[in-house]
């Protein structure tokens, strides 16, 4: 028999779900721009150095400050998400939902079509959703198009969706 979904309030990012993002984030010592057109990145994906600015190319850090930038990060994602999800969630769900957050941002996925379908109590169309997220760049390139060297975008977009989908079964 299945579990309910969970008030939103009640749930906390899991460990095996931050595993999975700092698997998919990777990790690097130096500031970097992952893709083409993106903002530099340090850490476990981080964008922002710890007192709010951005991350500028000529920055490092450590593993133990990479952890310590991304689960506050984190922390705040979830306080800014549990303001704008009505609905309940699978752990599972809530997983992908800020995982989503800490690639694109608590603004963008606050309005994102994922967010107005799981406030709706349409759980299927939001899995859906997750695959309109495979774009980067300006003007966006499509990274469901391997020449556009953002493939990887497209390919956790897609393992959004799917995951999205098991957690349903």
């Amino acid at each position: 028999m299945k579990h309910p979904r969970i008030a939103i309030g009640a749930l906390a990012f899991s460990a095996s779900a931050f595993v999975g993002l700092a698997l998919h984030e990777g990790y690097t010592d130096k500031a970097v721009i992952p893709v083409a057109g993106d903002r530099p990145t340090i850490g476990i994906g981080s964008t922002f150095r710890d007192d709010g600015t951005p991350v500028q190319m000529g920055d490092k850090i450590t593993p133990p400050q990479a952890i310590a930038r991304s689960v506050a990060h984190i922390a705040k994602d979830e306080g800014k998400l549990k303001q704008c999800v009505t609905a309940p969630l699978y752990q599972a769900e809530y997983d992908l939902l800020v995982d989503f957050a800490y690639q694109y941002g608590t603004t963008a996925t606050c309005k994102s079509s994922m967010v107005t379908m799981i406030n709706q109590g349409r759980y299927a169309e939001a899995c859906e959703a997750y695959g309109r997220y495979r774009f980067v760049g300006k003007p966006p390139r499509d990274c469901s198009v391997r020449a556009n060297g953002c493939y990887g975008v497209y390919t956790r977009a897609m393992k959004r969706v799917q995951t999205c989908k098991d957690a349903q079964q």
